[in-house]
């Protein structure tokens, strides 16, 4: 009977997906607290819960985990992101106040401790690992512009925006809201505080790409 209730207990065993991202999700914790070159492979391995052998057995060395998890981290942030991206799809209601959220949301992440630490990693290797700045680049930046341009495409379509270059105007939207981050937390190195604490407030909207302020036009009669 005690067998039974101590197997009972006993924790499934994790699958190796599942243990790969317990050790991707660790070793980035570790190198944002402790930096690349103070990390040690055997710190990651306790963080995860796993064996130092284990976390060789899926990463080869120190540098492939490391690439690994800022690469990892990288695509969380643009999940995040792109999840923000969406509330655009389906407008309804005051369009500034929608965007104004999307802002405020999105400067939330960019705020926030992963955010702040995969930009620190990514400038601090810089000459350890040139080509990681790009991938991180193209995730996190990149991406969001191309599916927020999309939304905003779609916007100028249905009469919710002035006509605009969408491609452009999401990247001054981006740049209006990451660019006083960056310079504010030197590239993060500095804590930067929330928007709950200092609450973001919308730029002048530019003439070339604002809210219409009306309502999309009726949708063309049926031919007879």
């Amino acid at each position: 009977m005690t067998d039974v209730v101590a197997s009972t207990r006993r924790p499934a065993p994790r699958g190796r997906i599942d243990k790969r991202k317990a050790i991707l999700d660790a070793a980035f914790a570790v190198f944002a607290r402790r930096g690349y070159d103070q990390a040690c492979v055997q710190e990651i391995a306790e963080e995860a819960g796993v064996a130092k052998p284990t976390v060789y057995n899926h990463l080869s060395d120190k540098e492939n985990l490391f690439r690994h998890a800022v690469e990892t981290a990288a695509e969380a942030v643009m999940a995040d992101n792109l999840a923000v991206v969406e509330l655009v799809r389906e407008p309804s209601g005051d369009l500034r106040a929608l965007l104004e959220d999307v802002a405020d949301r999105m400067l939330r992440i960019c705020c926030d401790e992963r955010s702040r630490a995969l930009r620190r990693l990514t400038y601090a290797q810089l000459v350890r690992f040139p080509d990681l700045i790009e991938v991180v680049h193209r995730r996190t930046s990149t991406r969001v512009a191309e599916a927020l341009a999309d939304r905003l495409a779609r916007l100028c379509l249905s009469g919710h925006l002035r006509p605009c270059d969408p491609a452009q105007a999401a990247e001054q939207f981006l740049a209006l809201l990451t660019a006083p981050v960056e310079a504010r937390s030197r590239l993060g190195g500095r804590e930067v505080p929330p928007p709950r604490s200092t609450p973001w407030r919308a730029p002048p909207w530019t003439p070339s790409c604002a809210p219409t302020g009306r309502s999309p036009p009726p949708p063309d009669p049926p031919r007879q």
